[in-house]
């Protein structure tokens, strides 16, 4: 590491993107610390399961020595999916290829927990949720957190999400609704508990689609089925609709009310949820999303490019976000110009994602959305 390479880099965030970026920097030599505003690596679920794609999660991994890691977690087979239409009618059927991994499933807790355990256990700094950044003289950043301690860093890199509380030193964007709103509704120990939906939904993924709107699962390596019932909704639905996501029996009437003429086989999904049940809403960042380069800061993953969900590319491109800046700020003769190269691979590539992501989401959510998927999807 030459002297006009970063002494100290802080991490924002310890979600797959900013876990890569310590991990890759750790092994090239540079000081870094992740902070975390959750309390610990267990605070709360951290969601189902993602495929990583080969050219880009997979690559970065790789970077990152953790290919063998990889492969103890990863589920191959998981690769199957079938979309169906309402009454469940299959119109793409595709099998899971023995030995291929060009994108194989995950679940996001042990994609974390392995990124954890590869850095060096001092590394994240749990229950450090930011507060404000404060310039410094040589383009150097002090953090000040809500939990009263500070941190100076040479450059500060926001991997918190789409809510960031780094976004606003480089940008004044803010996540726009895109009109979608998935209601979670997984189903532990499916095999047993509820077996003619563990055999509907198979050993890969479920895309049920029709009249704009949806019903997707997946099976997880914990033997639960995640899912997610997806709705065009207003974005203060929620609380118009009077719907009370704490009374689970009273959630289920009002969504299975959204599906009165789908085939009862996959509206059972709805009604043996289990609880809690929990709203998210699909937002985005402006496609075309980018900000001037200020030395000492910068963006990777949801945070730069926060996008809808309809490419199965959010964690992927956090992560090779996540290698480029890294072997960009390893290499570097001049590190702003480095930073400044690095994001504008970013930019690039995210536009086009972000573009293909609210495309495919249009189609999900059209009438004939099974039809749309099955289109796309067999090309």
């Amino acid at each position: 590491m030459t002297a006009n390479l970063p002494r100290h880099v802080a991490i924002v965030g310890g979600g797959p993107g900013g876990l890569t970026l310590a991990r890759i920097l750790q092994i090239h030599g540079v000081e870094v610390t992740v902070y975390e505003r959750e309390t610990s690596r267990h605070a709360r679920s951290q969601g189902g399961s993602l495929d990583l794609h080969e050219e880009y999660g997979q690559r970065a991994l790789r970077e990152a020595g953790l290919e063998a890691e990889f492969l103890q977690i990863a589920r191959p087979e998981s690769q199957a999916f079938r979309i169906v239409d309402k009454h469940g009618d299959v119109l793409l059927n595709r099998t899971a290829v023995p030995g291929m991994m060009a994108r194989p499933e995950v679940d996001r807790k042990a994609l974390r927990d392995m990124l954890l355990d590869s850095v060096r256990p001092e590394t994240v700094r749990w229950d450090h949720q930011l507060a404000g950044l404060t310039p410094l003289a040589g383009g150097r950043y002090q953090l000040g957190f809500k939990n009263g301690q500070t941190a100076e860093a040479d450059l500060v890199v926001g991997a918190d999400g789409g809510g960031s509380r780094v976004r606003p030193l480089l940008s004044d964007a803010k996540p726009i609704y895109t009109g979608v709103s998935f209601i979670a509704t997984d189903i532990a120990n499916a095999e047993q508990t509820q077996p003619e939906i563990a055999r509907l939904v198979g050993g890969g993924r479920l895309f049920a689609l029709a009249d704009g709107k949806g019903i997707f699962t997946a099976l997880l390596g914990n033997g639960t089925i995640g899912g997610y019932i997806g709705l065009q909704v207003p974005e203060d639905w929620l609380a118009a609709s009077n719907i009370s996501l704490d009374q689970p029996e009273q959630a289920r009437a009002v969504l299975l009310d959204y599906f009165p003429d789908w085939n009862p086989s996959l509206t059972a999904i709805i009604r043996h949820c289990d609880e809690p049940i929990v709203l998210y809403q699909i937002k985005m960042l402006p496609i075309e999303h980018r900000w001037e380069n200020k030395p000492g800061v910068t963006l990777i993953g949801d945070a730069a490019h926060l996008m809808s969900n309809f490419a199965g590319l959010g964690v992927n491109l956090a992560m090779l976000d996540a290698l480029e800046l890294a072997l960009a700020i390893v290499q570097a003769t001049d590190i702003n110009a480095a930073v400044r190269g690095s994001e504008a691979a970013m930019f690039e590539r995210a536009g086009k994602a972000s573009a293909t992501a609210i495309a495919n989401q249009n189609r999900c959510f059209s009438p004939d959305g099974a039809q749309q998927l099955a289109k796309v999807l067999s090309q």
